[in-house]
């Protein structure tokens, strides 16, 4: 197995840590996280130290990639362009993770960073794109697009043919009908039934859901 990284040792560090671990196609040799002390744990896995060390520390555990596992849509998104920068010189790429009781349909792409939860379903020809996190349970139907460092929450169903914008965040249990397009940097409420097309940079929640306010990229939301 190859070595890998996590940047990241909170809460969803952990699912991210339970599917690496499942999926055993890579090892963990430790976490990335400038909060922490060197040292403390998450799950058993030691902090090994803070993104500017990911130059020194691929050296010296022959690193082969690393998974940005922070819930937060901006934050992630953020810090991977950190981590692009700070290992630019090195052959360092983002790899996926993928829970063995996952089922990917048919000519459907995950781009690399992406992390599918356990039990969820992403039927064929679907695009998943970079950095995105496709929750536990969560359903998305076929043709379905997701833009970079988008996210469906847990038990979160969509019809077919829908696109979720880039960074936009679809919350626990919301439900899309077919072909709805939720716009880049939105956020649907939890448990929502959403019915038309929720525009970008807004929140919207309700059954049917409605637009109730406008919303800032990196808006907290979580």
């Amino acid at each position: 197995m190859q070595n890998i990284v996590l940047v990241g040792s909170s809460g969803h560090a952990k699912v991210v840590i339970d599917i690496v671990e499942r999926q055993a196609r890579y090892r963990i040799v430790g976490l990335i996280d400038a909060f922490r002390k060197v040292g403390e744990t998450t799950l058993g896995y030691a902090v090994l130290g803070s993104e500017s060390d990911l130059p020194a520390l691929a050296a010296e555990h022959d690193l082969k990639g690393v998974i940005v596992a922070i819930g937060d849509n901006s934050v992630r998104a953020k810090v991977t362009a950190r981590v692009a920068d700070i290992c630019a010189s090195l052959p360092l790429p983002f790899v996926s993770a993928v829970h063995p009781s996952a089922s990917i349909g048919k000519e459907t792409t995950i781009g690399a960073g992406t992390v599918v939860m356990a039990g969820a379903v992403i039927n064929p020809a679907c695009r998943i794109g970079r950095g995105c996190i496709v929750n536990t349970r969560a359903s998305l139907d076929h043709d379905s697009v997701m833009g970079d460092y988008s996210s469906l929450a847990p038990g979160v169903t969509t019809g077919g043919n829908c696109h979720i914008g880039s960074h936009a965040a679809v919350s626990i249990g919301a439900v899309l009908r077919h072909g709805i397009a939720i716009g880049e940097h939105s956020v649907v409420g939890a448990g929502s039934l959403v019915l038309s097309a929720v525009e970008a940079f807004s929140i919207a929640y309700g059954s049917p859901a409605k637009k109730v306010r406008d919303r800032q990229p990196g808006d907290k939301y979580l």
